[in-house]
């Protein structure tokens, strides 16, 4: 559906806010600082369009010009609101000591994410002591369909918001969308049986990773941790008979308290 089709289904859908929003999530920690022309290209908008939205969102403090490179960053309002979101988070506070427990003591970084659209975010990361490990931080954003993190987030949605995601994901990914599709059954049933799924340096070569889903207070939101690194570290073995399955105890010793 484009946008002229989207505007005359959904008259609700305000096109301007999407857009500046859409300008807000280009920047990234790996990314955290863009120009126009490097907004312009992230996010597909004219860079004359960009650059009104990056004027207005400098006035109203969303982002700010770094004095050195000139270039945007974002600023202290979206800060305020990424620290409300995080704040707010229960379980990511509850989850914390046991995914610092495992970092440190099998030397590997562990994770802890939720859905946006088509991406896994991270809201929480613990790293071991290991000499060799992923550049993943606090709001690193990961692929849903073929990372560990994002198959368990996909795994563990009700039977209609999967379809529809599937129906995303086709849209997106049309050439490859058999092989997601029959990926994602695989994910979902490695967790019914066992509690994780993998991702075998599906997403980055010699890169693996295991995850396992788990619900917030309510049940209404769907979290993942994950546990990822080099595969001469962590190959399959390890990730399916060590790893694994401290992940599930984790998610069993985080279920009782969130389901009082």
């Amino acid at each position: 559906m484009n946008e002229a089709e989207r505007m005359e289904k959904d008259r609700k859908f305000v096109y301007a806010l999407a857009r500046g929003l859409d300008i807000l999530k280009a920047f990234s920690p790996d990314e955290a600082e863009l120009s126009n022309l490097e907004l312009s290209e992230k996010t597909g908008l004219p860079k004359p369009t960009v650059s009104r939205f990056t004027y207005t969102l400098t006035e109203l403090g969303y982002l700010v010009t770094a004095p050195r490179t000139g270039k945007y960053r974002l600023g202290p309002l979206v800060l305020s609101l990424g620290y409300t979101m995080l704040a707010s988070v229960d379980l990511r506070e509850r989850a914390k000591p046991f995914m610092d427990d495992i970092a440190r003591r099998d030397h590997v970084t562990v994770a802890l994410g939720t859905r946006d659209k088509l991406s896994a975010v991270y809201i929480e990361v613990s790293k071991g002591s290991q000499i060799i490990t992923i550049s993943r931080n606090v709001g690193s954003r990961l692929p849903i369909h073929n990372t560990a993190m994002g198959k368990a987030l996909i795994a563990a949605l009700p039977a209609t918001e999967y379809q529809y995601l599937l129906k995303a994901l086709a849209e997106k990914f049309p050439e490859d969308i058999r092989a997601i599709e029959k990926s994602l059954e695989t994910a979902r049933e490695d967790i019914e049986t066992q509690g994780f799924c993998t991702s075998i340096g599906e997403w980055i070569k010699d890169v693996n990773a295991v995850a396992a889903p788990l619900f917030s207070a309510d049940r209404n939101e769907i979290y993942a941790i994950n546990v990822g690194g080099p595969s001469f570290m962590i190959n399959q073995e390890r990730l399916c008979e060590e790893l694994g399955p401290r992940l599930v105890d984790v998610v069993k010793a985080l279920t009782p308290s969130a389901l009082t």
